[in-house]
C-alpha cells in the first residue's frame, strides 16, 4: 500500500505558447472546463498574443490535459514540460506559489518587457534563433576554439534566481543583469550594449518565454545584434539532457512548491546574505527588509539575526533599513516569468461577461488568486485643510473598487492648520463673532503660504475673507518639512509603488516625482496618480522634463471644479514626459472619479504595474 498508484502522483505542467490567439473567450471557457474537471491548480494567462500556463495535479489529469490541448490547432509546436514531484510539504509555499486554487486570466500581453507601462514591446517575430539542450551545449563547448568569434551567455532572470544557479564556462564571459524584476531587463540592455555588439548572445531563463521577448529587444537594435540565440525550453530542458548538470551548477529556481529543482550535482552556488556560508534554500522566506525580495539567511542566522534583512540591490543602491520584517511581508510572486506574468489586466467572471477591454470588478469570480497574492501599495496624501480620516472617507468609493489591485495607504501632512470659522450674525444663542463650541478634526498642508503665523492647530480663528478659489497660489512654503516628513514615511511604512496626490496633495507628490533622483532619497516608487493637482516651482523641481510614469485626472472644460481650472491641472500634466503619462478628464468637479469610463481607464493604469 505504501506504493503510489502509478498515474496517481502528483505533478507539476508548464507551457507557454506565441500564436495570435482567435477568440480569447472560447479559449478561457476551455481551460476553465477542462482544468476543472480534472482538478487541477495554478495560473492560466491568456492574451491575444499567446498563452502562459502552469497547473498542477495528478499526472494522470496533467497527461490528459496535455493530449486535449494538442488537438486545438493554435498549439502545434508547443513544448509542454511535465515532470513528477512530491506533494507539497509546506501549505505557505504552496499558498504563496498560487497552487490553492485555479486562476484563469486574460492580459493584454503575455509578458511585458518595457519598463514605461505605454511603451511599445518589440516584435515577437523578430526573436533570437532556438537552440536544443544539446545545441546550446555544444556552442558552449567548442567556445575555446571559436577564437575569431565573441560569445557571451547572457542570464534574463531576476537576481535572486541567478544566486542558486547560473551557466559557468571559464572561456565565456556570463552576464548577470542583477535585476529585481524582468522589466528592468532593456534598462540594463541599453546600458550595456557594447557587451553585446558585435557578440554571439546565448540567452536563457527558466523556461524560455521571457528570453523570446528580451531577444527581440536586443536584436531590434539592428546591425551588430542579429547574432541572439535561446536556449528552447530553458534550464528545464537543458537539465533533463544533462542531468549531472553539464554547464550549469546550482538549482534551477522555479514558481511552484518545488521551489527549485537542481541536477545530480550537489554542488551549492549560493551564500548566506549575514555569515557567507554555502546555502541555497528559499523554503525558509526569508525578505528584504526594504524591498521585499527574497533572501538567502541560512537557519543558524535566522535563529540569532534580529529579521531585519537587506539585499544586495538595496545596499547597492543605499537603501537598506525600515519598512517591512521578514514576519508581515507578503509574497511578491516573480513579476515576469515563464509561468506568471507581470502584466494581470484582467480577471474573468465564469459568466464571461466582463468585455475585453475593462479591469475585473470587485466581484470577479469566484476562483481568484489566494490572500497572498500581491497588491500595489499607494500611498495616499490629501488636499489642504484635510487629514488623512476625512481623505480615507471621501476615497472610499475609490478604495473598494480598487480593492481587488490596490491597498491605499493614508497619512497626515506635517503642517497643522488653525480651525477658521466664518461668523454666523443671525444663528440663534450666539452672539457676534462667538468662536463655534464644537470639538474639531486637526487639519492639515503639504504646503503653506510664506505669512503663515499660527498656533498648532489648538484655536478657532475668524476666516480672514470668503473663499479664495486662488489661495494654492500662495502655499508655496513648507516643501523641506514634507518631504523630510515623507521620507520618514516611507521609510517606517513602505515600501509603496505608488503616490497619489488630491489637489495640493497632488502638487506634493508631483514634487516628490521630480526630486527622486535626490541624493539620500529612499522614495523608490514606481508611479503616481494625480488628481485636479496643480504645478509648485520651486528650486527642486530642476530642468527637464520628469520621467516618472504619471495618470493626471481632472475635470475638462464642462466639469465644475471651483477650486483649480483645468488649465491649471493640464499646465502640471504637460511638466511630465509624455511618453509615460496618461491623461483622464472627467466632467465632474473637485473630486476624484469613480465611476465607467473613469475607473476603468484608473484600473488600467494601475494593472500594469502589478
Amino acid at each position: 500500500m505504501a506504493d503510489v498508484e502509478k498515474g496517481n502522483e502528483d505533478g507539476i505542467l508548464l507551457y507557454y505558447k506565441y500564436a495570435k490567439v482567435p477568440d480569447v473567450r472560447d479559449l478561457v471557457r476551455f481551460y476553465d472546463s477542462n482544468c476543472t474537471s480534472l482538478g487541477l491548480l495554478g495560473r492560466v494567462r491568456i492574451a491575444p498574443d499567446g498563452v502562459n500556463v502552469t497547473v498542477g495535479g495528478k499526472m494522470s489529469s496533467l497527461k490528459k490535459h496535455i493530449e486535449e490541448v494538442k488537438s486545438i490547432g493554435l498549439f502545434e509546436g508547443t513544448d509542454f514540460k511535465l515532470a513528477s514531484c512530491g506533494a507539497p510539504s509546506d501549505d505557505r509555499v504552496v499558498k504563496e506559489s498560487g497552487f490553492t486554487s485555479l486562476s484563469v486570466r486574460v492580459v493584454k500581453e503575455l509578458v511585458t518587457l518595457h519598463s514605461h507601462p505605454v511603451s511599445k514591446s518589440p516584435d515577437i517575430s523578430n526573436a533570437g534563433k532556438h537552440l536544443s539542450a544539446v545545441e546550446f551545449h555544444s556552442v558552449l563547448q567548442s567556445a575555446s576554439k571559436c577564437e575569431d568569434k565573441k560569445i557571451v551567455l547572457l542570464d534574463a532572470r531576476n537576481v535572486y534566481e541567478t544566486r542558486i544557479g547560473k551557466f559557468q564556462n571559464p572561456h565565456v564571459e556570463t552576464l548577470d543583469p542583477e535585476i529585481r524584476q524582468y522589466s528592468d531587463l532593456p534598462a540594463w540592455i541599453d546600458e550595456h550594449s557594447d557587451q553585446l555588439h558585435g557578440s554571439q548572445v546565448l540567452m536563457y531563463c527558466t523556461g524560455g518565454i521571457r528570453c523570446e521577448m528580451a531577444s527581440a529587444y536586443i536584436r531590434s537594435k539592428g546591425s551588430g545584434f542579429e547574432n541572439v540565440y535561446q536556449l528552447f525550453g530553458g534550464i528545464q530542458r537543458y537539465l533533463e539532457e544533462f542531468p549531472d548538470g553539464g554547464f550549469f551548477k546550482g538549482k534551477n529556481f522555479v514558481f511552484d512548491h518545488r521551489i527549485a529543482v537542481g541536477s545530480h550535482d550537489p554542488s551549492i552556488v549560493g551564500s548566506c546574505l549575514i555569515c557567507g556560508s554555502s546555502f541555497d534554500d528559499y523554503s525558509l522566506r526569508s525578505r528584504c527588509t526594504h524591498c521585499r525580495m527574497l533572501v538567502l539567511v541560512c537557519n543558524r542566522c535566522q535563529e540569532s539575526s534580529d529579521s531585519v534583512y537587506v539585499c544586495e540591490l538595496c545596499k547597492k543602491h543605499s537603501k537598506g533599513g525600515g519598512g517591512l520584517t521578514t514576519e508581515n511581508c507578503t509574497f511578491d510572486s516573480e513579476r515576469t516569468h515563464d509561468t506568471m506574468p507581470d502584466l494581470l489586466t484582467l480577471s474573468i467572471k465564469h459568466e464571461l461577461d466582463i468585455p475585453l477591454d475593462n479591469e475585473p470588478s470587485p466581484e470577479h469570480t469566484g476562483r481568484a488568486d489566494s490572500e497572498y497574492s500581491r497588491k500595489l501599495r499607494i500611498l495616499c496624501l490629501h488636499g489642504f485643510r484635510q487629514n488623512a480620516s476625512n481623505f480615507k472617507g471621501r476615497t472610499s468609493s475609490l478604495a473598494k473598487k480598487l480593492k481587488s489591485i490596490a491597498e491605499l495607504v493614508f497619512v497626515d501632512a506635517p503642517h497643522v492648520l488653525p480651525f477658521v470659522f466664518q461668523p454666523r450674525e443671525m444663528e440663534p444663542n450666539c452672539s457676534p463673532g462667538a468662536t463655534p463650541s464644537q470639538q474639531a478634526n486637526k487639519k492639515f498642508a503639504w504646503l503653506v503660504s510664506p505669512d503663515s503665523s499660527f498656533s498648532m492647530g489648538s484655536e478657532w480663528k475668524i476666516a480672514g475673507g470668503p473663499f479664495d478659489p486662488l489661495q494654492y497660489q500662495q502655499q508655496t512654503e513648507g516643501f523641506e518639512k514634507s518631504y523630510a516628513y515623507l521620507k520618514s514615511v516611507f521609510s517606517k511604512k513602505g515600501p509603496f509603488d505608488g503616490v497619489l496626490g488630491f489637489s495640493q496633495g497632488a502638487a506634493m507628490a508631483a514634487l516628490l516625482c521630480a526630486c527622486r533622483g535626490r541624493e539620500g532619497s529612499v522614495m523608490d516608487f514606481r508611479f503616481a496618480v494625480l488628481c485636479s493637482g496643480f504645478p509648485v516651482i520651486i528650486e527642486e523641481l530642476g530642468q527637464g522634463l520628469i520621467d516618472c510614469p504619471s495618470l493626471h485626472i481632472f475635470g475638462n472644460n464642462r466639469g465644475n471644479d471651483r477650486q483649480i481650472a483645468r488649465n491649471v491641472s493640464e499646465q502640471l500634466a504637460c511638466m511630465f514626459d509624455k511618453s509615460c503619462s496618461v491623461v483622464v478628464e472627467h466632467e465632474s468637479g473637485h473630486i476624484i472619479p469613480t465611476w465607467s469610463p473613469c475607473i476603468d481607464q484608473i484600473r488600467s493604469f494601475l494593472s500594469r504595474f502589478l
